[in-house]
């Protein structure tokens, strides 16, 4: 086939095209580490970008690092569009003698490449944990996914430091603070979540609620009620029903009453579905 038409076919906006194309491309071996890896982090096709970054990644596992110590291929794969295919950079980095590179992203915004640098990272004698923490205790360096990237290798007894986030001028910082603290702390501290209800930020307030699920059953459904209230922002609202409709009963029946004459539509659909 002509490799014009075969140039076609690797655009097509049909994927299924497009994954054939990618497949009988590689099949045929014409393009070198440097393309499959250019090819693999352009590509928004998870699947297709799959075989171009597994192709380079076979490609340089067979001849060595492409390129020396700043290996081109590698530092393509890293900037890739599609998680897995940034977790194949990092994870070349230590073939390529560039194992140290691996802590610039432990705070990925991925969560399997943040795992790839943590095993890259110890693969080079270094501590994520150690990383992770020195970047969460400096206020100036703190950002939502180093605080996410702290929590997946932090244990009860680090609790306490993302506690100290719940007071960060940023919303995301404090939701992923929230959101970290889930699965470290033991019982549910009621009286210091309902408050974060009212956050201003909506992604604080819907991991408060989330936090507060598996207590639901146990909350007064007054003050969850009188959130409910067409003064109170949407996202306070929605997390107070998403909590009222877990409790069940007569409150949940009475949240779905108010909510159903709430003046925002989106919300007034909660009531007719179990999203929210």
């Amino acid at each position: 086939m002509p490799d014009t038409v075969m140039a076609w076919l690797r655009r097509s906006g049909d994927l299924q095209v497009r994954r054939y194309a990618a497949r009988l491309t590689l099949e045929s071996g014409q393009f070198g580490v440097r393309e499959l890896a250019r090819r693999a982090a352009v590509e928004s096709d998870p699947l297709t970008s799959r075989l171009w970054a597994e192709a380079a990644m076979a490609a340089m596992a067979a001849d060595g690092p492409d390129g020396g110590p700043d290996d081109e291929a590698v530092d393509t794969l890293l900037g890739g569009h599609v998680p897995m295919v940034r977790a194949c950079g990092v994870t070349a980095l230590r073939r390529a003698g560039r194992a140290a590179e691996a802590a610039r992203h432990l705070t990925d915004r991925s969560a399997l490449v943040r795992a790839c640098a943590r095993w890259a990272v110890k693969q080079a004698g270094g501590d994520p944990y150690a990383l992770c923490r020195e970047l969460i205790e400096d206020p100036e360096r703190v950002f939502p996914y180093a605080v996410t990237g702290f929590a997946e290798c932090a244990g009860r007894a680090d609790a306490p430091l993302l506690r100290a986030l719940l007071d960060h001028p940023a919303g995301a910082v404090r939701a992923a603070a929230l959101a970290g603290l889930r699965p470290l702390e033991g019982p549910v501290d009621v009286e210091r979540l309902l408050p974060l209800l009212d956050d201003p930020s909506a992604s604080v307030a819907r991991e408060a609620a989330l936090c507060l699920l598996s207590s639901a059953v146990r909350l007064d459904a007054a003050p969850l009620e009188a959130r409910l209230g067409a003064d109170r922002p949407a996202h306070t609202r929605r997390a107070a029903f998403r909590l009222l409709r877990a409790r069940g009963g007569a409150a949940a029946l009475r949240a779905s009453r108010a909510l159903a004459r709430d003046p925002d539509p989106s919300l007034r659909a909660l009531t007719l579905g179990p999203g929210g």
